[in-house]
Order: structure tokens, then sequence, then C-alpha cells
């Protein structure tokens, strides 16, 4: 299915069922990495809710939640990043898995890791749905769980949005030439 958005034109990358099965799988694998622990997963707003929410339906250790909110994407384009707001929960001695809804350049995902190094955390993992390898600008190890690598496109669908709207589909589109 293609779809208009103004001037620019979309066609589904990722259907919901290939976005959820990949979510189960990846929620697998922290299952069984974190069997002795208690991660605390820290969600990067807004993009990651979508992802959050059904990759936290899969997970069957016990586990705590918070959200930290940045702003970097204006339209189609990467901007500066403006603002990170805290998390509630001591982070101290934890393992802690952010969760991303996608690693472009890695500069809001570096901003992210820069803010917690202080926390005393015991490790820092992160989960990303989409990273997009050609564009990421840093090393990151501790990127271990990843759903999908992408291409350039931009996308939108499914917590990614343009310019605050369409997160909502349930799918993931990636922009064509018109």
């Amino acid at each position: 299915m293609n779809m208009q958005i103004g001037e620019l034109k979309f066609e589904i990358m990722l259907t919901s069922a290939e976005i959820q099965q990949r979510v189960n799988s990846l929620a697998a694998e922290i299952n069984l990495a974190y069997s002795d622990k208690t991660p605390v997963f820290i969600g990067v707003l807004n993009g990651c809710f979508m992802f959050m929410a059904d990759l936290m339906k899969e997970i069957t250790v016990p586990c705590e939640m918070s959200f930290v909110k940045l702003a970097s994407y204006e339209g189609t384009n990467q901007a500066a990043i403006t603002e990170l707001i805290g998390v509630g929960i001591d982070l101290k001695d934890r393992d802690i898995i952010i969760v991303e809804d996608i690693v472009d350049t890695g500069k809001s995902l570096m901003h992210t890791l820069d803010a917690l190094s202080h926390v005393g955390a015991r490790s820092i993992q992160i989960a990303s749905l989409l990273v997009k390898p050609t564009c990421v600008e840093f090393e990151f190890p501790m990127l271990t769980y990843v759903g999908f690598e992408i291409s350039r496109e931009f996308v939108v669908g499914y917590g990614l949005d343009l310019d605050g709207k369409w997160r909502n589909l349930k799918d993931i589109y990636k922009n064509v030439p018109a």
C-alpha cells in the first residue's frame, strides 16, 4: 500500500506482522539474557512508545520502566538536540536497557548515553527497532538488540513521525521518489 503525505510519497517497508514477529524475537533474547536480573527499561520518547509497549508485553522477567525525552528531528532532517528530561528511578548498580525507535546518525543516542553515564549503572545495553548502519556516526558496542537494519530512506509509522504526525500508523512506511 502506498500513501501520499503532502508532497512526499511513501510505501510500506515493514508490516505490523513483520514488526511484531521481530519484537517477539528481541523480547525472547532479552528474557534469556536477563533471566537472573531485574533490568530497567528506559524508553526514549516520543518515538519509542509503540515499540516499547509491544516489547514490554513480551518481557517475562521482573523489570522496571521509565522514559526520557529529547528533541532532535524537524521534518525529514535531524536537528540539534535541545532537551533531555530525566528518569525518576535510582539507576545506581542497575542493568539499563535503553529502548529506541531508530538509531539514525546516533547523535540522539549519544546524548542519552552521556546523560546516563553519571548514574553508576552496572550495565547499559540498547534495544532499537531500526538502525541505519550507513548513517551512524558513532560506535555503539552496547547496541545489542536490533530489530531491523534499514537503508537511508526516511521512515514514518509505528512511533516514527513526520513533523509530529503519523506515529499512529501500525506499519512502517519509507519515503520513495515521487
